[in-house]
């Protein structure tokens, strides 16, 4: 699914946020980005999901270089960032509302999907609550529950179990599991170890942007 070979990320002259990184991760696998702040597993996480580019190196994403990817056609991708994205003034309803219609279902199939979504995930306490009302643990559960909507081929999940509180932490890996099914190939960035363990097969370690074999 996914082949890096001497993938380079240089923020200035003297600092590299991703320093000779190769690796490969399977179709279907789960893997662990493992670091503390600013080791380089969200930069490489962001490289995957095109909001950064490269300085050198090569990058495939089944086989189609990282700079001829195109998310639309080629492959249905998640991705859940540090900082969740939302219409802020929207309610819970209309960001999903949102997103079908970009999507072009009719506006049947809009309705049929969101109340049955509300029904399963129980939110019918905060549809209706805007965006900007919610807790960022909030924001976080609803970003997953909108990419149920989609069978994924590749999931990338930020760095976003810091400060979570555990019930919380526990809600979120059982959506990334719900998601992942066993076809979707699963990057997960963390600097704890346990909820790698959780959601992972396999830790890659990352220390001063590059791949170690132990923290």
């Amino acid at each position: 699914m996914i082949k890096i070979k001497n993938l380079f990320l240089r923020y200035t002259r003297e600092f590299y946020a991703l320093y000779d990184i190769s690796l490969d991760i399977a179709e279907g696998e789960s893997v662990a980005l493992v670091g503390a702040d600013e080791s380089g597993k969200t930069s490489l996480i962001r490289i995957l999901a095109k909001l950064e580019n490269k300085t050198k190196g090569e990058v495939f994403i089944r086989d189609i270089p990282i700079e001829k990817l195109n998310y639309k056609n080629d492959l249905n991708a998640g991705y859940v960032p540090a900082t969740p994205v939302f219409l802020e003034k929207k309610s819970v309803y209309e960001n999903f509302k949102y997103i079908l219609k970009t999507w072009g279902l009719s506006e049947k199939e809009i309705e049929s999907k969101i109340n049955q979504t509300i029904i399963d995930y129980s939110l019918e306490k905060i549809k209706d609550t805007k965006i900007k009302d919610l807790s960022l643990e909030e924001k976080y559960v609803l970003s997953l529950i909108r990419l149920t909507f989609r069978d994924l081929d590749l999931l990338m999940v930020d760095n976003i179990f810091d400060g979570m509180s555990q019930p919380i932490i526990e809600v979120v890996i059982d959506l990334i599991k719900q998601i992942q099914g066993k076809k979707t190939t699963l990057v997960v960035a963390t600097k704890d170890e346990g909820i790698a363990e959780k959601l992972c097969k396999r830790n890659i370690y990352f220390k001063h942007g590059q791949i170690v074999d132990k923290l």
